[in-house]
């Protein structure tokens, strides 16, 4: 029986034991009846001398056999998404470098899906912006991803955030940018829970309308657009918008409070899945999933209904910062062998978040090898001065 010490919510050490027992194991030939992408995280390399601040250092070793590891899993790769701390640390040449290796390493696994983000991010906020030099930031990376065989999600824009003055030069952005992929992409609508830079995203407060103002986005470049991913923590304004969608329009469910339901769907429809928390269920998602090909939603709901209150802890307010929580789980599960994240993010939640998703991680039976997770967490205590 493994025990160690934890941080209360007060503070205080408590004694724990590890009580997750896996009644469940991940398909070893995954086929599913959803289309699944998990966004993936970076692996740091901390052995490299630079400034975390200022350039990212990548161990590309264990970042691409993450990817594997999500591959073999059945599950598709949302590359270099703000999973990966996109805009938080990853910057564009990076990403960009990320994507190529990402994409080449995939022809090696038929079928795999690889997704990779398009954005604005080489543009700097500081400087005086135009409408025109959004547009062209866009079609800089598009062309960039294109080039390297990937397919596209055209990610939310700080720039053109900061930018636009009302919901026709999102329209006008927008369409430019897409009539001129060459094959449908994924849309990333980023609630501002996950970047603040994004409020007033589609150029209004008003979530309703920015849906409004989204759905005729689509409705001009149907043919362009493959799906969209909506990441606002709502189910019910994402099943509003599922249903208000074009017939060949996917939503990708980005609600990483209430998956489930949400892909398990209803009479009138489902969501299929581009989400961050499935980097760290990754086991239990294949799992779940190929319960509901099978026609087993009870099975589906029971192996996904543990994971729920550790995703609700890990997307916690400040959401933004959820990508510690996914490091920290892919530390404790031996897919790194350090908890150091690029820019320094590691230090981005406390010492009680971390001792209180080790319990709800514990509680799910996500821990490969409880006992190397247990060794490690005492070692993280013990840096905190909990022995």
């Amino acid at each position: 029986m493994t025990r160690l010490n934890l941080l209360t919510k007060s503070g205080q050490p408590e004694r724990y034991t590890l009580e997750g027992v896996r009644t469940w194991k991940a398909p070893e030939k995954a086929a599913f009846n959803r289309v699944v992408y998990s966004a993936a995280h970076v692996v740091a390399d901390p052995r490299q001398s630079h400034d975390p601040w200022e350039s990212p250092a990548i161990d590309w070793d264990a970042t691409l056999r993450y990817r594997e590891r999500l591959f073999g899993l059945g599950l598709g790769v949302a590359e270099a998404m703000d999973t990966a701390q996109r805009g938080m640390g990853l910057d564009w040449p990076t990403s960009l470098e990320l994507i190529r290796r990402s994409v080449a390493m995939s022809s090696d696994y038929p079928g795999a899906l690889v997704a990779s983000g398009a954005g604005t991010d080489q543009l700097s906020l500081l400087q005086p912006l135009t409408l025109e030099a959004v547009s062209a930031a866009y079609e800089e990376q598009v062309a960039a991803i294109e080039a390297a065989g990937g397919r596209l999600i055209l990610m939310a824009s700080r720039a053109l955030a900061a930018v636009a003055r009302s919901s026709d030069d999102y329209e006008l952005v927008y369409g430019k940018i897409l009539q001129q992929t060459r094959e449908p992409v994924i849309l990333h609508w980023l609630g501002e829970m996950f970047d603040p830079a994004l409020a007033g995203y589609w150029g209004t407060n008003s979530v309703d309308e920015a849906m409004n103002i989204c759905l005729r986005v689509i409705e001009q470049n149907v043919g362009k657009v493959d799906g969209i991913k909506i990441s606002l923590l709502d189910k019910e304004k994402e099943v509003a918008m599922r249903r208000r969608l074009p017939a060949s329009v996917k939503m990708y469910t980005g609600d990483d409070f209430n998956y489930p339901e949400l892909i398990e769907g209803d009479r009138l429809g489902y969501s299929h899945a581009l989400l961050g928390i499935f980097d760290a269920i990754a086991p239990a998602a294949s799992s779940a999933l190929q319960a509901l090909a099978a026609g087993d939603n009870a099975r589906f709901n029971a192996i996904l209904a543990p994971t729920l209150p550790l995703s609700r802890h890990i997307f916690s307010a400040p959401t933004r910062f959820y990508k510690s929580g996914v490091v920290f789980l892919a530390w404790l599960n031996n897919h790194q062998n350090h908890f150091t994240m690029v820019g320094g993010q590691q230090s981005a939640r406390d010492a009680i978040h971390y001792s209180e998703l080790f319990r709800l991680a514990d509680k799910a039976a996500l821990f490969d090898d409880p006992a190397l997770a247990a060794s490690r967490m005492h070692q993280f205590m013990a840096v905190q001065g909990v022995e």
